[in-house]
């Protein structure tokens, strides 16, 4: 059996960081990283922006690190393999080839996978599904002979999957089970805005219906809808969703709900056992409930802060989240926690009819998030304002009025 004082389920940013946060406070003990993909460290940003898919930047961009840093590192990477088993009691992490790892410190930075998409026919080949590097491989061989496609569901990654097969001369049918795009997420004047920047990119729009059945004999020629229509096409992209696999955690005596459950300090249940990255589901101090994030920025900062306290620190998890994207003219930004819950109240900002619009989300006086469309340059100020818990009553006006600068209301 091997040993290793610290051993990282997950070699994407949340654990890669974290092993290399380890070797800066720890020079001398052993790291070691498994990881399920047969990859070292890439880019998932990259994997829904059109210049990487049309092949417009070369592809070795990707890469974050080489295989020289991880042996200057001296940390151990096996690529390729499954961690299927933990034994918590007596710290032993089995994998899918058998072999067994004891650890002294474990980070459960496992990610997530992408939701099986439920459909009659889903067997078919033709049907693609974007988390991965051998996924985006997937799409980008495809897409050379494919004339239509159709993308399933709503989002960051469906927006920009949609102009990368644009862009790239293909017909796209996007069909949404919701009544306008991101619903409930949006309110239904930002969606309209995405949806007309979405059409007058070409991309058609069926809403309020979704798929019965992929028909084709091997590879996907069309599908059948719901509602009764009929779209045919050689590509689908499903995008409805992200799992996690816990089962082989849970089954290890760790607390999981819809991520795994840690404190502020990335800590399980289960001594000597964090967690970080898409998968946390974790104490935000910010927000003052228990959420789960599935962005770059979050799980790079929670891959260094679960570092830390790994090796015997005691820093806590704080940080405002955000993303970013933009594609068919605009620029879509979300900040904080965008949930529209029944206690929040919703301040807009801008109109629809200029195309600059957004909300901010607000809970017990303090700003709590917000969704920006061609706003982000707010996107600063509010992260300031929800970092720094300022009090709102009484601005509510000012965070109406478009034109005042956000930046006044920050308590310097």
């Amino acid at each position: 059996m091997n040993a290793t004082r610290y051993l990282i389920i997950g070699g994407g940013i949340a654990g890669t960081t974290a092993a290399e946060t380890l070797r800066e406070i720890d020079p001398d003990s052993s790291i070691c990283i498994v990881s399920d993909e047969p990859y070292r460290l890439y880019s998932r940003i990259m994997l829904s922006k059109p210049n990487f898919f049309l092949k417009k930047i070369p592809f070795d961009t990707i890469w974050l690190k080489t295989k020289e840093w991880y042996e200057s590192k001296k940390i151990e990477l096996l690529d390729g393999k499954n961690a299927v088993k933990l034994d918590s009691a007596n710290k032993i992490i089995e994998l899918n080839d058998g072999n067994k790892i004891n650890y002294e410190k474990l980070l459960l930075a496992i990610g997530g996978c992408a939701r099986p998409w439920n459909v009659a026919g889903n067997e078919k080949q033709g049907i693609f599904y974007l988390r991965t590097l051998n996924d985006a491989k997937a799409i980008i061989s495809a897409v050379k002979k494919t004339k239509r496609a159709v993308s399933i569901g709503g989002g960051f990654i469906s927006f920009e999957m949609c102009e990368m097969l644009r862009l790239a001369g293909i017909d796209v049918t996007l069909v949404l089970r919701e009544s306008y795009y991101w619903e409930p997420l949006l309110d239904k004047m930002s969606g309209e805005i995405i949806e007309s920047a979405l059409q007058k990119g070409g991309v058609s729009i069926i809403k309020n219906t979704e798929a019965s059945e992929i028909v084709g004999n091997e590879s996907v020629t069309g599908m059948h809808l719901k509602n009764g229509e009929d779209i045919s096409c050689e590509m689908i992209i499903a995008g409805i969703g992200v799992m996690c696999p816990f089962e082989w955690i849970r089954a290890g005596g760790v607390e999981v709900g819809r991520g795994i459950i840690a404190n502020e300090y990335l800590e399980t249940n289960v001594p000597d056992i964090w967690t970080a990255g898409d998968s946390a589901e974790f104490n935000d101090l910010i927000l003052n409930e228990k959420v789960q994030l599935g962005n770059w920025i979050n799980a790079q900062m929670q891959g260094r802060t679960a570092a830390f306290n790994m090796a015997g620190k005691h820093q806590p998890f704080k940080l405002v989240s955000f993303y970013t994207t933009q594609g068919f003219g605009i620029t879509i930004a979300f900040v904080g926690d965008v949930r529209p819950l029944p206690d929040r109240i919703i301040i807009a900002r801008g109109t629809p009819e200029s195309g600059s619009y957004g909300r901010i989300l607000i809970s017990k006086d303090e700003i709590v998030g917000a969704t920006l469309i061609n706003r982000t340059g707010e996107l600063a100020p509010i992260t300031k304002l929800i970092e720094r818990d300022v009090k709102i009553t009484g601005h509510e006006s000012e965070l109406a009025d478009s034109q005042f600068d956000l930046k006044k209301l920050i308590v310097l």
